[in-house]
């Protein structure tokens, strides 16, 4: 048996087929660890919805900031430019269990068994696990609730940039949201900067922080594999994992073994169609 974690998909469904053709995935006993966004831009979000929920118990999935813009729309909510490749979702016969199957999906996966932690965006550098797993659940009990669309009504924008705990309501759990599926940057005081979105270079003069950079209260065996960030490097950041390729962008669909303490990458090139070696 292998676990494989697996970068943001976003409709990339053909990429996600020679990929898991490439590391040679055994649906018997194989397991998937996909880090959200699994829709959006991309052309095959409908394909790629329904393999994914095919797995099973086969697949744990996290959800990401398009994950739940797509549950937005659904929900008549739509605040976002980025809908038109998802309407092949909303209009498909089966639209309903689809659905259905990906709001009842987690902001974090953990492993005990491997003290693996598996996010979309990522996790507070203030957090440890247990106050982790609470903040996800306070949004999962939403999600599953009664009235989901109340909380798609409050889940955008950009405020309040500090975590607290005093946080409360709306404000409270759009901070929950934003740190879980769309934190890049932290600055001074742990402001979480939503705008800069580019590789940590362009970023060392004006005082922004890849939040994985600042001392973490996350107890240190754990290891932590999150996507969402294109423009980041794809590799190892001391115990951190980056895994979006920018497969969408014409980069690289990616693929890390995560059960066993060596480092085995996989890509799959969306330029040529064709697996890459990681040292390409």
């Amino acid at each position: 048996m292998a676990i494989y974690a697996i970068g943001d998909l976003q409709g990339c469904y053909d990429e996600l087929c020679r990929l898991l053709d490439k590391i040679g995935y055994d649906p018997a006993v194989d397991k998937l660890w996909f880090c959200g966004d699994l829709v959006s831009r991309g052309p095959q979000s409908l394909e790629t919805l329904r393999f994914v929920k095919s797995l099973g118990k086969s697949a744990k999935v996290v959800l990401g900031n398009h994950d739940l813009h797509l549950l937005a729309l659904a929900h008549g909510i739509d605040r976002s430019s980025n809908s038109e490749s998802l309407y092949p979702v909303l209009e498909a016969h089966d639209r309903d269990p689809l659905l259905g199957w990906l709001l009842q999906r987690p902001l974090l996966h953990y492993s005990r068994k491997h003290k693996a932690l598996l996010v979309h965006a990522g996790i507070h550098p203030r957090w440890d696990l247990r106050q982790a797993q609470r903040l996800a659940g306070e949004v999962e009990t939403v999600l599953r609730g009664e009235n989901p669309e109340k909380f798609f009504n409050k889940m955008y924008g950009n405020k309040p940039a500090r975590w607290s705990d005093d946080l409360t309501g709306g404000k409270r759990l759009r901070c929950i949201t934003n740190i879980f599926t769309r934190m890049r940057y932290l600055a001074a005081g742990d402001k979480l900067d939503f705008v800069a979105n580019g590789p940590p270079r362009q970023y060392v003069r004006k005082g922004l922080m890849p939040w994985f950079q600042l001392e973490a209260a996350l107890d240190p065996a754990i290891r932590v594999y999150f996507g969402h960030w294109s423009t980041l490097p794809v590799g190892c950041y001391g115990r951190f994992f980056a895994l979006d390729g920018g497969a969408v962008w014409g980069g690289h669909l990616v693929a890390l073994r995560i059960d066993y303490e060596s480092e085995d990458w996989f890509f799959v090139d969306s330029h040529t169609r064709r697996p890459i070696d990681p040292s390409d």
